[in-house]
């Protein structure tokens, strides 16, 4: 298995260094030999290597460097002068390209390439230039490279000035590259099959039977009496939920928050003004169902506000324990399902409003929020008419809906209740692998895993990503606690599975922890 990461250890180095003399000094005359057959480029502590492995053989390199001058320069001039101007405003070099000469296929090429493009991309670079030697010449027009000034050197070192901008590799390779991709999002969801019922007007007989066909199942696997569908997202979802509370008066409430998506109900909660409590918890952290109660019990909460689903640290909050307690005490409770919802058997029968969207663990395409009630709201005017409950009960379509939309939802809901189980195993599979031991101890729900990288594992997102692996890892809240997470609900899972099984099987012996 050939695969790349960013050279971060000693031993790493050390190979870098012996594959340079091997390149630049043996094969190419570009330096004079040594005893110690080691050749440390003097750009060495500002490059940034990428490398390739065959298995646990580092067979090889590539450097980064985006100080200037550029050893380009040197030879030519500023580069600037003989490329256009628009590619030039944050340009790269690429030095040290070197491969093992057992090793020079196209599959090198491809996997070289693909971590080429995923770093420049991730560090928005314009374009790359590279001093390639002709005797490689071929090599780096298959990477996508074009020449753009004369050759330089000397007869046993000839050297051409070369450049691959975004919009080359968009061009020739991007597709290419994109058949060797794979994401662990948890969401949006790739789409396998064609999008149809897009010609479909959202007031004919042919659409209302879609729509119908699509609320029934929502409400089967949710076992909610009413639901709303809105053209939006989970946050415009949460909006109609905390509005409606605004528009009936609901009273003096309590919002529960142990991750990210919690605290932006709150923020959510706070910019309709109303009146309410906070309990926090740490990140990942349980609430205590006996504190909470003692908190219900005094009779000064009429309503609870709560994410089921935390996706900022895949926790799983109590929501049978909080229906007990909601009923128990006659409130009203309020619940961000927007991850959970698909992912796992949940009843929403004694929530009062409840969330939840079409682009997550349902699998379907982004676009379509839902909002489950247990009864009819009453009608207000204090609400724009789009957030308004009321306006949607009964089934009723007030707005337009895309039936592409609809039509796709309808399509993921046929593979219930069977899809609970394949995540739940394919949740479980994720836990066989390398590093699950670093994932968050919490109560969490199958359908993402979150890795806390510790030293040594702070490139794991980016050397996935080199691989054509995505994971969840760019939020700026993952960013700041070093998380990492793996969703397990898009289609081609089995196959990305696969891919990250065998690199990280590997990868394991090359990092230091």
């Amino acid at each position: 298995m050939y695969w790349c990461k960013v050279a971060q250890t000693e031993k790493e180095f050390d190979a870098i260094a012996q594959l340079n003399y091997e390149t630049f000094v043996e094969e190419i005359p570009q330096h004079e030999p040594n005893e110690l057959k080691r050749k440390v480029d003097r750009f060495h502590h500002e490059n940034t290597y990428l490398v390739v492995y065959k298995g646990t053989e580092l067979i090889g390199m590539l450097a980064f460097r985006d100080q200037r001058p550029f050893s380009i320069d040197e030879k030519i001039g500023e580069v600037e002068q003989f490329l256009p101007k628009e590619i030039c405003t944050k340009l790269c070099e690429i030095r040290l390209l070197a491969v093992k000469k057992p090793y020079r296929s196209g599959r090198v090429l491809i996997r070289l390439t693909q971590a080429l493009n995923a770093f420049a991309y991730e560090k928005g670079y314009s374009a790359a230039v590279i001093s390639g030697t002709t005797r490689e010449e071929k090599m780096y027009q298959q990477m996508g490279f074009s020449q753009f000034a004369p050759a330089v050197g000397t007869n046993e070192a000839m050297f051409l000035p070369m450049v691959l901008t975004r919009q080359q590799f968009e061009q020739s390779l991007q597709q290419k590259l994109a058949q060797e991709s794979y994401t662990f999002y948890p969401g949006p969801v790739k789409q396998q099959g064609a999008i149809v019922y897009s010609d479909m007007s959202h007031r004919s007989q042919a659409f209302q039977s879609l729509y119908v066909r699509m609320r029934s199942k929502l409400l089967e696997l949710s076992g909610a009496k009413q639901v709303a569908t809105i053209v939006g997202s989970g946050t415009l979802a949460n909006e109609v939920m905390l509005g409606q509370l605004k528009a009936q008066q609901a009273g003096h409430g309590l919002i529960l928050t142990n991750g990210e998506f919690g605290e932006r109900l709150q923020k959510q909660a706070e910019r309709w003004l109303l009146d309410f409590d906070v309990v926090t918890q740490a990140w990942g952290s349980a609430f205590d169902m006996q504190a909470l109660e003692d908190l219900l019990q005094t009779g000064a909460y009429q309503w609870l506000l709560m994410v089921h689903g935390e996706t900022s640290t895949g926790a799983c909050n109590d929501l049978h324990g909080m229906k007990q307690l909601a009923k128990r005490y006659n409130i009203k409770l309020c619940v961000d399902c927007i991850s959970s919802f698909g992912a796992m058997p949940i009843l929403l029968d004694d929530c009062y409003l409840a969330t939840a969207v079409s682009g997550k663990a349902i699998g379907a395409l982004s676009g379509l929020a839902f909002v489950f009630s247990q009864e009819l709201v009453e009608p207000v005017t204090s609400l724009p008419a789009y957030l308004d409950l009321t306006n949607y009960q009964h089934g009723t379509i007030p707005y337009t809906l895309p039936a592409a939309l609809v039509g796709n939802v309808v399509e993921a809901l046929q593979a219930y209740p069977a899809r609970y189980h394949q995540l739940q195993q394919r949740y479980d599979a994720l836990l066989q692998l390398p590093f699950m031991h670093y994932r968050l101890p919490i109560t969490a729900y199958p359908m993402i895993i979150t890795i806390q990288c510790p030293n040594g594992l702070t490139k794991l997102a980016t050397d996935l990503k080199l691989n054509g692996l995505f994971v969840h890892a760019d939020s700026n809240y993952l960013k700041h606690r070093n998380f990492i997470q793996l969703s397990v609900i898009q289609p081609d899972f089995e196959l990305a599975y696969s891919r990250l099984q065998n690199l990280l099987t590997f990868y394991k012996q090359t990092v230091d922890l």
